[in-house]
């Protein structure tokens, strides 16, 4: 009887654990998906030559959906676009955003935490698209994730 009772407190503290975790994972979810941004920012005068670059943000504390967005980031980019990136169309970044070196391109793209961009260059211009809520929303399905992040990239380096 006495064990049962111990057994039945270690449960409801690992559900409290649980719960606690599953709180603080659908809090940062929802303050992605309130502070979502304008999804293309204003074009920008550059002399970088036609290209994009997959710029994935973060801070010094992440959570596991942030390690993923990177994880199946660099996945796509990697496998989908092997010849693009030796090409040099395509690049993919992990900027760290509490770095001093970082400062500058941090605010030129509005990040905060975990934020995914994809920075079209084209024309002498740069054109900013937040893909932060994207990255979110479909973070626990890599097959979804994967795919309509393909399909966004595709779509861009079409236009170049």
């Amino acid at each position: 009887m006495q064990l049962q009772h111990i057994y039945i407190k270690q449960n409801r503290t690992i559900i409290m654990k649980k719960t606690k975790y599953i709180i603080l994972c659908l809090s940062l979810v929802l303050l992605f998906s309130c502070a979502e941004k304008k999804k293309e920012k204003e074009a920008i005068k550059t002399s970088k030559p036609n290209q994009i670059e997959v710029l994935d943000f973060y801070g010094k504390h992440r959570c596991e959906a942030c390690i993923s967005i990177e994880e199946k980031t660099k996945f796509t980019v990697e496998t989908h676009f092997k010849e693009e990136l030796k090409l040099g169309l395509l690049s993919f970044k992990v900027i760290e955003i509490d770095k001093e070196i970082n400062e500058e391109i941090t605010e030129a793209f509005g990040a905060y935490g975990t934020s995914l961009f994809l920075n079209v260059i084209k024309d002498g211009k740069e054109t900013h698209i937040d893909l932060t809520t994207f990255a979110f929303k479909k973070e626990g399905n890599k097959e979804a994730f994967v795919k309509e992040l393909q399909t966004m990239i595709q779509n861009e380096l079409n236009k170049l």
